[in-house]
């Protein structure tokens, strides 16, 4: 919000909210970090204990940033943790959690939209590789679903050479935050940091997963501008190249913008 607000001219209330929520992250770091676990409670208690339940949502905090940097290696290695990874995706609730459940709606099931946010979080801070793991898995998913359709969950079985993701019976298909999944996801291997006001492009560390050769991207719009793009993955690097722009400015960086 104080992103727009500045957009606005209302810099005063933009300063404001950056300070709030400067320390609204200093205080979550404090008090919900778990050090001997290397995680983050999923809630604190009446008398702010934390409760130790290893599950999902900290994938949905690197997406938002406010997860401290120096904590950020050990929650992805949680997070792909057999507990947590089935091989398809990441769990809601991990394997080793009393209430597990696979079959379970929020207690061990697999939820596209859930481990897209994750994606762009891994992106947003650094971890390509992980990033690419999880794609994978979900694409690996879509292959076993009618018309590639990801359904709003599914069950969050182990993954072996010889099983398919087992359906969840009332899940829904189509849904749309599920299909916005890959949306979401290509979005963060492409590395597309769009800028309206500016009708400018960042393309941060483009890295496409080792299955996918080439991805064109035309029309593209931003603000009043658009662009078309090729990304072309040869020997195990990644190049992108414009095709045509029309209006934009574009960037190439390393660092995704805070």
């Amino acid at each position: 919000m104080a992103w727009l607000l500045s957009l606005l001219g209302k810099d005063q209330l933009a300063r404001r909210l950056r300070r709030e929520a400067a320390l609204l992250k200093r205080q979550f770091n404090e008090d919900f970090w778990l050090e001997e676990q290397g995680f983050y409670a999923l809630a604190l208690g009446a008398h702010k204990e934390p409760a130790v339940t290893i599950t999902s949502n900290p994938g949905q905090c690197l997406w938002t940033g406010i997860i401290d940097r120096d904590k950020a290696v050990r929650v992805v290695e949680r997070l792909f943790a057999n507990d947590m990874f089935s091989g398809w995706g990441i769990r809601t609730l991990s394997s080793q959690a009393v209430r597990y459940n696979p079959l379970g709606y929020h207690l061990g099931s697999i939820w596209p939209h859930d481990n897209s946010l994750i994606g762009m979080g891994l992106k947003r801070y650094g971890f390509e590789d992980e990033l690419n793991e999880l794609t994978t898995a979900l694409y690996d998913c879509c292959r076993s679903f009618d018309y590639y359709r990801l359904p709003e969950l599914f069950c969050g079985v182990p993954r072996t050479a010889h099983s398919v993701p087992v359906r969840y019976a009332v899940a829904c298909r189509p849904q749309a935050w599920a299909a916005g999944t890959f949306m979401l996801l290509l979005q963060a291997v492409l590395g597309l940091v769009p800028n309206a006001p500016d009708n400018a492009l960042r393309i941060i560390r483009p890295r496409l997963p080792y299955w996918l050769e080439e991805v064109e991207v035309r029309g593209l719009r931003i603000g009043n501008s658009s662009v078309d793009l090729l990304y072309e993955r040869r020997r195990g690097r990644t190049k992108v190249s414009t095709i045509a722009k029309r209006g934009i400015s574009i960037l190439l960086g390393r660092k995704w913008p805070t």
